[in-house]
């Protein structure tokens, strides 16, 4: 595996995402065994060379050979294509090249809702801008995934519940609406955040239920393993607006929805 020398991958070390695949890079060989730096952590010289507020939002690669810095996934395609020309090439390939970019992006932006730190409130973080584009774009993608999911676990839970995505789905956007009603006064300029940590507890649920539906058990099984999950997301859920540094309400009113949607699909299945 042929080393890209003479460059500095600038990570996001309080990413766990970032540090393993860049990590990975340094492994593997594929960069010097010092080749990664923390962007907290920033040596003067790459400061000085790199867009600090872009290297936010990408990753910066710090070519030390002819002073030049690339960004974003131009960056992972530049180290992979050192090892691996022909992967580079074809990544390069319009449409291919553009849709990578655009799951690059929808990444970056939404990394620190997907994965938070309680480090990501100092000056020197390594915090992407707000994108309310791609914002969007993981809460539609978290919901209908959610929907889809749930619904197919639901005909696992027996009785006259059946498999329906259009009521899963009007579950999970009742979840934004209500949030978004209630809290919004309260979470004021963090109201995306916390909609992005909560679509991602929805997402850790979901994920959750998957190995269950591998399995063909009685319905009383996937009952209770669906309460094991609420609750591992309650938790989570409370996990996250700590990190965010708020109180409890916004747990409240999500538990409150909760069985508000419960209470109705349990009465409108009898």
């Amino acid at each position: 595996m042929k080393t890209l020398k003479n460059h500095t991958l600038i990570y996001d070390n309080e990413c766990p995402m970032c540090n393993i695949y860049s990590k990975g890079f340094t492994t593997c060989g594929m960069l010097d065994t010092g080749g990664r730096e923390a962007f907290t952590e920033i040596s003067v010289s790459n400061k000085n060379l790199i867009d600090f507020n872009r290297a936010k939002n990408e990753i910066a690669l710090v070519d030390h050979e002819n002073n030049k810095v690339t960004y974003g996934l131009d960056s992972l395609l530049l180290i992979i294509g050192s090892s691996f020309p022909l992967l580079e090439k074809i990544a390069r390939i319009q449409p291919l090249y553009w849709l990578f970019k655009k799951l690059y992006s929808f990444v970056s932006y939404n990394r620190k809702q997907i994965i938070p730190s309680k480090k990501d409130n100092t000056e020197q973080s390594c915090v992407p801008d707000f994108n309310l584009k791609y914002r969007v774009a993981y809460i539609t993608f978290v919901a209908l995934f959610s929907a889809y999911i749930l619904s197919l676990y639901s005909g696992r839970l027996g009785g006259s519940l059946t498999p329906n995505f259009l009521r899963e789905l009007a579950v999970c956007l009742g979840q934004i609406l209500w949030q978004n009603l209630f809290l919004k006064a309260y979470l004021k300029d963090k109201i995306w955040d916390y909609l992005g940590n909560m679509m991602t507890v929805s997402l850790l649920g979901t994920l959750l239920l998957i190995p269950a539906m591998l399995t063909n058990f009685a319905p009383v099984f996937y009952l209770i393993y669906f309460g094991i999950v609420v609750f591992i997301m309650f938790l989570e859920h409370l996990r996250r607006c700590k990190i965010l540094k708020l109180n409890v309400l916004p747990t409240i009113s999500w538990i409150l929805f909760r069985l508000t949607a419960l209470a109705i699909i349990i009465l409108t299945t009898l």
